[in-house]
């Protein structure tokens, strides 16, 4: 008897084996290699040469033990000199195509992450599933950014977060010294479990902070390389410039601080509008944190999702990898079956999508503003604000609202019936 029980065991474990799973992530991450390696040359601009030129570049500096401190492009907290360094890593390939190779790694590291967590009970594999198709949609961007590897460190952190809180507070502080995002996975621990969250985030950050800036000049060099930012031409506020330009506005598009932005006239209205569109977001996500009354497992990750997605649309920049950021969100939210983000998550999809064709393989009509720059903008735009109107809705419809009276149906009320009596 014991013998036919681990016989089914075994058998039901390879009938759950996700093989079209694998394969598909398998085929999905050749093309992408081919594409990253330039054996197939991938429509528009090459977007491996912020690998091979900028990030390059600034490997050289930090191996010196300094930051970039006279490059106004280097925006980024000091951990992410750990990202830029990581090649090293693999010293017997050339720089490129050991980032290349580390960034392949991480999506797979990711995907046993979301594999492990939807075969366990009351998990699914949606979530798996989610990233398998969500990063192949954004084309070579993902491998040639390095914010696939703080995703990574954001879905370990919410999958840990829901029984270690401590874990989640770690690794949020330390995604946080990577791209600052990471600090809004916190926003959605339970009230016992937050302030232990909080508390290992500080500590994680604080620590980091103090050992950056004692041994390596100009760790927060980067605060003051985004007060003259313009609008970038793929943000939500760039549509009013897109426009504009046809009615004779005087501005200009030009590379700025490592971006293609609009300067000119009023942009500095529109970018403080983003800003302000930015602070009524948060607003937003504390009013919920304040109102939450039901925080089910599922809750942390679907925090931490939108607000995200709020942070990204109202962004005066939106750049392609941000997307990567939302997939692997959405991802984790769907490993959860009781999950309220399915709709939100198609969008995100759908986003990415359109996100591939506006950058890289039409770039060039999105920096003119003719009809189709214009269409693509303003179609990916709206995906991202749809799915972060329809995200909050049911964040706050799931955690907020009171839930909806249960109707017994016709066999329960007979069966109250018979106890009765």
């Amino acid at each position: 008897m014991t013998g036919t029980g681990r016989g089914a065991d075994t058998g039901a474990g390879r009938d759950r084996f996700p093989y079209a799973l694998l394969g598909t992530w398998g085929l999905t991450r050749l093309v992408l290699l081919l594409f990253v390696f330039r054996v197939f040359v991938f429509p528009g601009p090459d977007v491996t040469s912020d690998v091979s030129v900028i990030y390059q570049g600034w490997y050289d500096v930090l191996r010196t033990g300094t930051f970039p401190l006279s490059d106004v492009t280097w925006q980024y907290p000091p951990a992410a000199a750990l990202a830029m360094l990581s090649p090293a890593l693999l010293p017997f390939l050339g720089y490129a195509s050991a980032f290349f190779v580390l960034a392949f790694l991480t999506d797979l590291a990711v995907l046993a992450l979301l594999q492990y967590a939807g075969l366990r009970p009351g998990k699914t594999l949606r979530g798996a599933w989610v990233w398998v198709i969500g990063v192949p949609l954004l084309g070579p961007t993902v491998y040639s950014r390095y914010d696939i590897f703080v995703t990574a460190v954001a879905v370990a952190a919410l999958l840990a977060g829901v029984r270690r809180p401590r874990v989640l507070g770690a690794l949020a502080g330390f995604g946080a010294l990577l791209k600052v995002w990471p600090v809004l996975l916190l926003v959605g621990a339970a009230r016992g479990g937050g302030r232990r969250a909080w508390a290992a985030a500080a500590v994680t950050a604080g620590a980091l902070c103090a050992v950056f800036a004692v041994t390596m000049p100009g760790a927060f060099a980067f605060l003051t390389y985004q007060r003259d930012r313009g609008t970038e031409v793929e943000s939500l506020g760039s549509l009013v410039f897109h426009v504009a330009r046809r009615f004779g506005w005087p501005g200009q598009v030009l590379l700025n601080y490592g971006s293609v932005e609009f300067l000119g006239p009023y942009v500095g209205v529109v970018s403080g509008a983003a800003l302000f569109l930015t602070a009524v977001a948060l607003g937003w996500v504390l009013l919920w944190r304040l109102s939450a009354q039901r925080f089910p497992a599922h809750a942390l990750a679907e925090a931490a999702f939108v607000a995200v997605l709020l942070f990204t649309v109202t962004s005066r920049v939106i750049s392609p990898q941000y997307l990567v950021w939302l997939v692997g969100l959405s991802a984790v939210c769907l490993c959860f079956r009781g999950t309220r983000m399915t709709k939100a998550a198609l969008l995100v999809l759908a986003a990415s999508l359109v996100t591939v064709l506006e950058f890289p393989v039409w770039f060039t009509h999105v920096v003119m503003g003719d009809d189709l720059g214009i269409a693509l903008i303003l179609l990916r735009n709206g995906l991202l604000v749809a799915a972060a109107v329809t995200a909050g809705r049911e964040l706050w419809r799931g955690t907020v609202s009171p839930p909806a009276p249960t109707v017994p149906n016709q066999a329960s009320r007979t069966t109250e019936s018979l106890a009765s009596s």
